[in-house]
């Protein structure tokens, strides 16, 4: 066979292979969105109202996002006729991430760059479902940048980032009532497209819990008469709240949701020196869960927004004072396909 023949029979194999390999991966494609469709169509059986919200065209959504959070405490007690107040707050986080929406199935990919570079050493994990009638924001944090002021009577300690390990925990549970008209998922992950206004009452749980600890040995070799100071905190709460949609035009939407939730149950200890004080079990304590966002679509591919998510604990008693604060604010810009 001849030099040319050869070159002629190898294009022929060549295209013939990719010819076979893009068949394979439009075969597969179908396959993975028939599965994902049947897969979703199982949390989805009583559908949205069409009138009021739609799925976008297209199965795939990215987004880039810029993402900053933050945490602070603030709590006071009496152990041993000495009054002791805490005033403490986390460093900034602030990350740069890409996210991807398929068939409703999210996933995420951050970069902090103050992390990269050494300065921040922090960790964070976040987790969040929304569905047409449950949704779940849930949160881990650990951090070793918790810093602020500890009074002891009329003596001030000022803590600086190292002094003090934080590990906290929030969640927060909601049912929507009004699942065919009203969409969390339209105003936070913008995989469903609300086109008129409406509300809905929620139903919800709460959970704030963790601990902050102070490292003693650091500590005392600064001041060798540093307390101390251990602060455990639990709240369980039950409650109920109200969320809105509000579609202006056809490419402005407000969202505002809050969750008020009762705690039936706390576990919060306050230690100075190995001197422990409990609270008690049953008392008039509040977990608030706060929701906000503006999404402004630009065309049907292409949209912006701004989101803000909140949880404040408020727990009073006799010996122990806590107050929690976790924020986050997010904006990002988005393309669907």
């Amino acid at each position: 066979m001849k030099p040319l023949q050869w070159i002629f029979v190898a294009l022929l194999l060549s295209l013939t292979t990719d010819c076979l390999a893009q068949k394979r991966l439009i075969h597969m494609k179908e396959k993975v969105d028939s599965l994902l469709s049947k897969y979703t169509s199982q949390f989805s059986r009583m559908p949205y109202d069409t009138n009021y919200v739609v799925r976008p065209k297209g199965n795939l959504t990215l987004k880039l996002r810029l993402n900053q959070s933050g945490d602070s405490f603030h709590a006071k007690g009496t152990v041993n006729d000495v009054h002791s107040k805490a005033n403490l707050h986390t460093s900034h986080k602030t990350t740069i991430s890409i996210a991807g929406i398929y068939h409703g199935i999210s996933g995420a990919v951050a970069i902090n760059p103050a992390k990269m570079k050494g300065v921040y050493t922090d960790y964070e994990f976040y987790l969040h479902y929304y569905s047409s009638r449950l949704s779940l924001d849930a949160s881990y944090q650990r951090s070793t940048t918790l810093k602020g002021d500890i009074w002891r009577d009329d003596n001030l300690q000022h803590l600086k980032s190292g002094d003090l390990t934080l590990k906290v925990a929030n969640l927060a549970g909601y049912y929507t009532f009004n699942h065919r008209h009203f969409s969390y998922p339209a105003a936070f992950t913008q995989s469903y497209i609300q086109r008129r206004s409406a509300g809905s009452w929620l139903a919800g749980i709460s959970y704030q819990g963790g601990s902050i600890e102070t490292n003693i040995e650091e500590l005392r070799e600064r001041d060798e008469n540093a307390p101390d100071v251990r602060l455990n905190i639990g709240h369980l709460g039950v409650g109920g709240g109200y969320g809105y949609n509000l579609v202006l035009g056809k490419k402005w939407l407000l969202h505002f949701s809050m969750l008020p939730t009762f705690v039936l149950y706390n576990r919060n200890k306050f230690t100075v020196n190995n001197e422990r004080k409990q609270a008690k079990h049953i008392r008039f304590n509040m977990i608030f869960n706060e929701r906000a966002a503006i999404v402004y679509n630009f065309s049907p591919r292409y949209f912006t927004g701004l989101t803000m998510m909140m949880n404040n604990s408020i727990f009073t008693d006799d010996l122990v004072v806590v107050n929690q604060n976790k924020w986050r604010v997010r904006a990002a810009f988005g393309m669907r396909f």
